[in-house]
C-alpha cells in the first residue's frame, strides 16, 4: 500500500494543483473565472488510468481521501451501475454530499432525499441552496472553529464529482448532467473528474461538441501498469528485507496472468499473498523462513519430526552426498549437529540473497543499455531468467556479452559508475574487493584519454615524416608495413580493457547468480509449486462442473456417493444422475427414454409397492424431480430444446474434460 501511495503521489499532487487553480478562480471572482462563467465552462480533469480497471478503486479511494483531508469535504464518487438515469445520478450525488444513505430502488417514484427531518428535492437548484446554506454556516462559526476548519479545508470549498468509469455511463445521462450543471456554475464551484480506462477521445465520442464545449478539460496520465508492476517486484521481491521468495516458474505464472489477462497489479499482489499462505500452510519447515536475527532461536527449537523433515529435503540430501562419510553419519543421526549445520546453511542462504540482488542489478545495468535487449529490458525479465536456469548458458546471455564488447567508452564508464554505487550501497560484505577492481577499471579508462591524445600527436608526426620521404623504395616499404599492421588488426588498449571489463562482469555473474534451486535448503524459503498456484488462479469452470456432476463425492465427501467402475448411485443428487445418463446419449436425447432410465436408477434400491395409488404418487414425484433436474441442466448449458422433434432435446457439449 505504501509503494502504491508513493507511485500515485505525483498524480495526486497534479490533481490538487489543478483543483487549487480552479478554486482560486472561483473564490477571487477573477477575470478568468468571469470568462469561464460567461461561457458556462466546468473545470474538468480527464484522468487516464489504463485498462487495469480492478486497480482504479484504490486510486480513487486515495484521491477521495486526499481531497477530503486537504481541500474539500464535498466529494462524490459515482459509478455507472448506480446511475442509469439522471434522477438516479442526482439522488446518488446529493446523498453522498449530504452524508445520507439513499436506496435508489425505494425512490424510483420520488425525487427527494431525507436529510435530518427535511425532505429535499433532488435537483441542481436544491443542491445550490444546500451548498450556500452550508458555507454560510461555516462562515458564521466562531473564529477558533473557523480557524480549525480552514486549516484542513479551503474557504467555500469546491464540489468534486468523480465519474469512476466514464465509458460505462450512458450518453444521455452525461449530457443532461453537464448541461444542467453548466447553468449553475456561477453559483456552485463544481469540478468534474472523469476516470478513463481507454483514451481521452472517448469524451468526444460520448459527448457532442455542444456539450463538450461546456467543459474546460485538462488531461492527467497515471503511471503505466507495467512500470507499476516493475516497482512492486523491485521493492517486494528483489530485497533482503523479506525472507519469503518466489520461485522462477511461480513468478512467471503471476507475470503471465498479469500480461495476458488483466494488467492488474492488485490481482498480482493477491496472487503473491496466495503464494505466502500456500507456502506457510503446506511447508512444515516454513517456521524457518524468518529474518536473519531469528534463525538461531527457531533452529534450536526444532522438534525431532522437523529434523527428519530437513533430512528429507532433496537439496539437503544432495548436500549430504557431497560430504565425507563421518559428517554424513553425524548429519543423519545427530540432531544437535544437524541444527548447527542448518543454522549455518540458512545464514549462507541469506548472504546468497543479498549478493544475488546486488549482482543482478549490476547485470541489469549492462543488459538494459544494449540496443536489442536480449535478456529483456525490465529487471523482472532478467530475474526470471536467472531463477529458472544458469543464465550464462543461454544464447541470450552470449549475445548480450557480444553486444557489451562493442559498447563505447562513455557507456562503459557510466555503467561502471552505476555498478560501484549499487555495490557500495549493498549490505553484502564480499564486495569490497569488487568495488576496488571496478574503480581500478575507471582509473584505467581515464588514463586512456591521456594516452590517446599522445598517440594522435605521434600519428600526425609519422604522417609528416612519410610525406618527407621522397625515395620510392623507402616509401613502398613504409606503406607495406602500414598495410600489414592493418591486416593483423591488433587490439587497441581500449578494446583490451573493454574485453577485460566484460569478462570480469561475466565472472561475477557465474559466481553470484547461481539459480536458487541449486542452494541447500532453498525449499524452506522459496515457493515453487507453480502447478498448485495455476490451479488456484487459472479457473477451469467446465472441468470443475464436470467433476461435480460426474463424481459428486469429490466435493461432498459423502461415502454413500462413492461408486467405482463408472456406475450411477441412486443416492446422488438428481442432476448428477441426469448428467451421467445424458453422457451415454447421442446428439438428440429422447425425453421419455431419459425419464425411464432416471426412474430405473432412482427406484433401484426401493422395494416394489403393491398399492397402485401410492405408486402413482411416486411416479409423479419422480417425474417432477426429473423435470427439475433437466431444467437445471438446460440452465447450465448442457442441453437445449430441439426444433426437429418436440419430445427430444439436443446435446451441446462433447468430449472429456
Amino acid at each position: 500500500q505504501q509503494i502504491q501511495e508513493d507511485l500515485n503521489k505525483q498524480l495526486l499532487d497534479n490533481l490538487l494543483s489543478f483543483l487549487s487553480r480552479s478554486h482560486s478562480d472561483f473564490q477571487e471572482k477573477t477575470t478568468k473565472w468571469t470568462c469561464r462563467m460567461k461561457f458556462r465552462e466546468i473545470p474538468t480533469a480527464a484522468l487516464v488510468l489504463g485498462v487495469n480497471v480492478t486497480d482504479h478503486n484504490l486510486t480513487f479511494r486515495g484521491l477521495s481521501d486526499v481531497l477530503q483531508d486537504n481541500i474539500t469535504p464535498y466529494v462524490a464518487l459515482l459509478e455507472a451501475k448506480d446511475c442509469p438515469g439522471i434522477k438516479n445520478l442526482m439522488q446518488k450525488l446529493m446523498g453522498q454530499l449530504m452524508n445520507c444513505d439513499i436506496e435508489v430502488d425505494s425512490l424510483e417514484d420520488e425525487d427527494c432525499v431525507q436529510v435530518s427531518q427535511n425532505r429535499i428535492r433532488c435537483s441542481m437548484p436544491s443542491l445550490v441552496s444546500w451548498y450556500e446554506s452550508v458555507t454560510k454556516k461555516t462562515d458564521s462559526e466562531t473564529p477558533s472553529k473557523k480557524r480549525n476548519s480552514s486549516s484542513r479545508h479551503w474557504q467555500s470549498p469546491p464540489v468534486v464529482v468523480i465519474f469512476k468509469d466514464m465509458e460505462s455511463f450512458t450518453t444521455k445521462v452525461l449530457q443532461d448532467f453537464i448541461v444542467i450543471s453548466s447553468q449553475h456554475i456561477h453559483e456552485l464551484p463544481l469540478v468534474l473528474i472523469f476516470g478513463i480506462a481507454t483514451s481521452p477521445m472517448i469524451i468526444h465520442r460520448l459527448l457532442p461538441h455542444s456539450v463538450s464545449s461546456l467543459l474546460c478539460i485538462e488531461l492527467f496520465q497515471s503511471l503505466s501498469c507495467k512500470e507499476h508492476l516493475s516497482t512492486i517486484i523491485d521493492k517486494l521481491l528483489l530485497t533482503s528485507r523479506f525472507p519469503f521468495k518466489l520461485g522462477g516458474k511461480v513468478l512467471q505464472v503471476l507475470i503471465n496472468i498479469f500480461l495476458y489477462h488483466d494488467f492488474s497489479v492488485q490481482n498480482f499482489i493477491k496472487g503473491f499473498q496466495l503464494c505466502i499462505m500456500e507456502h506457510f500452510y503446506s511447508q512444515p519447515l516454513s517456521v524457518l523462513c524468518c529474518h536473519l536475527a531469528d534463525i538461531k532461536k527457531r533452529v534450536y527449537s526444532l522438534s525431532n519430526d522437523q529434523c527428519e523433515n530437513i533430512r528429507r529435503l532433496p537439496s539437503f540430501r544432495r548436500y549430504v552426498e557431497k560430504q565425507e562419510s563421518g559428517k554424513q553419519v553425524e548429519l543423519l543421526t545427530n540432531d544437535s549437529f544437524l541444527k548447527e549445520e542448518t543454522e549455518k546453511l540458512l545464514e549462507d542462504l541469506h548472504v546468497y540473497h543479498e549478493n544475488y540482488v546486488s549482482i543482478l542489478r549490476c547485470l541489469h545495468v549492462f543488459t538494459s543499455s544494449l540496443p536489442k535487449y536480449p535478456l529483456g529490458k525490465q529487471i523482472r525479465e532478467l530475474h526470471c531468467a536467472c531463477l529458472e536456469n544458469q543464465v550464462w548458458e543461454t544464447e541470450e546471455y552470449e549475445s548480450s556479452l557480444q553486444l557489451a564488447r562493442m559498447l563505447n567508452k562513455a557507456d562503459l564508464v557510466t555503467m561502471l559508475q552505476q555498478c560501484v554505487e549499487i555495490l557500495m550501497s549493498s549490505s553484502g560484505k564480499e564486495f569490497n574487493k569488487t568495488v576496488e577492481k571496478l574503480k581500478e577499471f575507471l582509473t584505467q579508462f581515464q588514463n586512456l584519454e591521456a594516452e590517446a591524445s599522445q598517440e594522435r600527436d605521434v600519428s600526425v608526426s609519422s604522417q609528416k615524416e612519410l610525406q618527407k620521404k621522397t625515395d620510392l623504395y623507402h616509401l613502398q616499404k613504409t606503406l607495406l608495413e602500414l598495410k600489414e599492421s592493418r591486416r593483423s588488426k591488433k587490439l587497441t588498449k581500449f578494446e583490451m580493457l573493454r574485453f577485460e571489463v566484460v569478462d570480469y562482469i561475466d565472472r561475477l555473474v557465474r559466481k553470484y547468480l547461481v539459480p536458487a534451486d541449486k542452494r541447500t535448503l532453498h525449499e524452506i524459503v522459496y515457493f515453487n509449486a507453480a502447478t498448485v498456484l495455476r490451479g488456484h488462479l487459472n479457473a477451469a469452470p467446465r472441468t470443475a462442473l464436470h467433476t461435480a456432476l460426474n463424481n459428486p463425492h469429490w466435493y461432498l465427501k459423502n461415502q454413500a456417493l462413492k461408486c467405482d467402475g463408472g456406475g450411477i448411485s441412486n443416492k446422488a443428487p438428481d442432476i448428477c444422475i441426469v448428467y451421467k445418463l445424458h453422457l451415454e446419449c447421442g446428439r438428440l436425447i429422447n425425453l421419455v427414454d431419459w425419464l425411464e432410465a432416471f426412474s430405473t436408477v432412482v427406484m433401484a434400491a426401493e422395494e416394489p409397492n403393491a398399492d397402485a395409488a401410492s405408486s402413482d404418487e411416486v411416479d409423479d414425484i419422480i417425474h417432477a424431480r426429473f423435470i427439475r433436474a433437466v431444467s437445471e441442466l438446460e440452465l447450465l448449458g448442457f442441453i437445449k430444446p430441439s426444433k426437429q422433434k418436440t419430445d427430444h432435446v439436443a446435446r451441446l457439449t462433447w468430449g472429456g474434460c
